[in-house]
């Protein structure tokens, strides 16, 4: 992508899917809700309600599973069950930091939701300063029609007072894209469904998650944040016995990588980008070692299911299956790609184990060796 031909002076941010992580609890409580009626959600129909107005979504499930009651019946009976779920909405990766780091640079930010403005305001309460970051917040009952209409954007730029060429739109939904750009604004799409990036061709750029964003690109101030290739995290952390994975790492790319299940992490793989990361592995009966690790789908491989893949960056004479390993992982440092030959991927596999590896000797990541978690088995 070029560099920006205008300079961008303020951002409009969608919310859900954008910067919280509603879609994991929009699928619970859709199960809850169709158990009634003895219907089963499978999540097949995500992308028809991502980016609409609560009444549109509800008219697609209505739709979809048949269902023995109007929309405004569906959607009433609904809205209470999301209403008491919303204080357990996570922020998503970045979310807290772009933020905060727009705001400390005085960049203008608006909300604009296609949810009524009432539960916008509800969901940004349970987020530590957000309400206050906020110059401009529209809900989708303030504007004659959502997105995809460009209405709720060209209103905020209105309210900002500047010009909608001036203005930069993140979005998550091909709505919001649509609306966006109508609006002629510039637009980056971080695709909140897996595998359909190429669905949002119109957004100027694609990025895989808000950690991506590179703010310059816009002329607006830059992160100052990242580290020698790397961006810190809030650690997190997993574990789990080591389980044969597709018995390519050795084989296929030269790299042991020591599998974990998936089982029981599902919400924290949902939460987490696909990607490359970075920290500490403890085998409790052989010690801990530097690992670099990748989550997702492996686009070279195309996997059906997103999946956590670490290398212990030590040169082990054995296998380990079925032994306890404990991960800490307490850095980023690029999202999931695909590769045009297995040649390039091995090589961008050893370049990240070589960032890593540097990485982890800097005493911001070293500390992490000591955590306890790592020891415990």
């Amino acid at each position: 992508m070029s560099v920006a031909k205008k300079l961008i002076r303020c951002v409009i941010l969608d919310l859900d899917g954008t910067l919280l992580n509603t879609d994991g609890i929009v699928g619970n409580v859709l199960k809850v809700l169709l158990g009634k009626y003895g219907k089963e959600w499978d999540g097949r129909e995500a992308h028809k309600i991502i980016g609409t107005t609560p009444f549109e979504a509800a008219a697609a499930v209505v739709q979809d599973y048949e269902l023995s009651c109007s929309t405004t019946e569906f959607l009433s009976e609904i809205s209470p069950l999301f209403s008491d779920q919303w204080h357990n909405i996570k922020a998503l990766p970045g979310a807290n930091r772009l933020i905060k780091h727009l705001k400390s640079h005085g960049v203008p930010m608006a909300l604009a939701s296609n949810s009524p403005r009432e539960s916008v305001e509800a969901k940004i309460s349970y987020h530590d300063g957000w309400k206050n970051s906020f110059s401009v917040i529209i809900g989708g009952d303030e504007v004659r029609t959502g997105k995809p209409s460009p209405e709720i954007f060209l209103e905020a730029a209105r309210r900002l007072n500047i010009e909608p060429s001036s203005c930069l739109v993140i979005e998550d939904s091909v709505p919001g894209v649509t609306a966006g750009k109508t609006a002629e604004m510039e637009v980056v799409a971080v695709p909140s469904l897996p595998k359909q990036s190429h669905l949002y061709t119109a957004a100027d750029e694609v990025i895989n998650s808000l950690l991506d964003l590179h703010l310059e690109k816009w002329g607006l101030p830059p992160f100052e944040d990242w580290v020698e290739g790397t961006l810190p995290l809030d650690p997190w952390y997993i574990g789990g016995p080591v389980v044969k994975g597709f018995g390519r790492g050795s084989k296929v790319l030269g790299i042991p990588t020591a599998n974990l299940s998936t089982k029981g992490y599902s919400d924290l793989l949902s939460e987490h980008p696909a990607g490359v990361y970075f920290g500490w592995a403890g085998l409790p009966a052989r010690g801990v070692f530097k690992m670099v690790m990748s989550i997702g789908w492996n686009p070279y491989f195309n996997n059906k299911e997103k999946t956590i893949e670490p290398w212990l960056l030590h040169d082990f004479n054995e296998d380990f299956y079925g032994e306890e390993l404990r991960l800490v992982v307490v850095g980023y440092i690029r999202p999931e790609a695909n590769f045009p030959s297995l040649e390039s991927l091995v090589a961008k596999i050893h370049e990240d184990r070589r960032v890593a590896e540097g990485a982890l000797d800097l005493p911001l990541y070293s500390s992490f060796k000591n955590d306890s978690y790592l020891r415990s088995s």
